[in-house]
């Protein structure tokens, strides 16, 4: 992996080509993004950059006139990652993910990465969590057919036959059952970039991407590139 950056979420709209032709893109927010550490084969066992994205207070903690100790901020940057952040001289972060780039010992601390690392016409793959769906039926969870809807059917929207009777006497492992749906890291391999702006840190990706809006989705370079 050679390009790699976090992004956010905006949301969808569609553009026009030269020729008029409609594309649906995805509006990502992406970077800038600090490098907050960098990782070597010598000293972590292998070549990597740490990378913050999105600022985030300080987590503020004072005492009131009785000497109790008052938490004013409770889900900021703790003191551990705020002496990591001053020592790679950056803000607090939000997001904190990993890259593993080939040339590692290239990049230095503080380093700035922004949208222009990608242009229009590269392939990309798009990591993020999916949508929370909740506790869903086996139709909805795994698209499974319905029974018949007359009245005296008793079967509409269940799941079916879990299994043979006395043998094997258990529901084998992975039978698509109603459960909990979403909420999973998916990656979307081989989207196009139709257009970047880098005065804004805007990319237009062709299609959809996981996860909802205002999510932290990572962008990188595709590792299959589809012909």
């Amino acid at each position: 992996m050679k390009k790699a950056i976090l992004a956010t979420k905006i949301g969808m709209t569609q553009i026009f080509n030269e020729n008029g032709v409609l594309t649906p893109v995805t509006v990502l927010q992406a970077g800038p993004c600090y490098v907050t550490q960098v990782k070597t084969v010598d000293n972590d066992g292998y070549s990597a950059v740490q990378v913050g994205f999105v600022d985030k207070k300080d987590k503020v903690i004072s005492k009131d006139a009785t000497g109790k100790k008052e938490v004013k901020r409770v889900h900021g940057v703790n003191k551990p990652l705020q002496g990591h952040f001053a020592k790679a001289g950056v803000s607090g972060k939000r997001y904190l993910k990993e890259f593993k780039f080939e040339n590692a010992e290239e990049y230095t601390l503080g380093q700035e990465i922004k949208a222009d690392i990608f242009e229009a016409g590269d392939k990309i793959d798009v990591s993020g969590t999916t949508k929370g769906k909740g506790f869903q039926g086996a139709i909805k969870r795994h698209g499974l057919h319905r029974g018949p809807m007359g009245h005296g059917s008793k079967f509409h929207r269940h799941a079916g036959s879990n299994g043979a009777c006395s043998d094997p006497s258990r529901v084998f492992k992975g039978k698509k059952m109603p459960g909990h749906m979403g909420c999973v890291k998916v990656t979307i391999q081989n989207l196009e970039v139709v257009r970047v702006d880098a005065e804004q840190n805007l990319i237009l990706v062709k299609g959809a991407v996981p996860g909802p809006k205002k999510s932290c989705v990572m962008l990188k370079e595709s590792v299959k590139v589809s012909k």
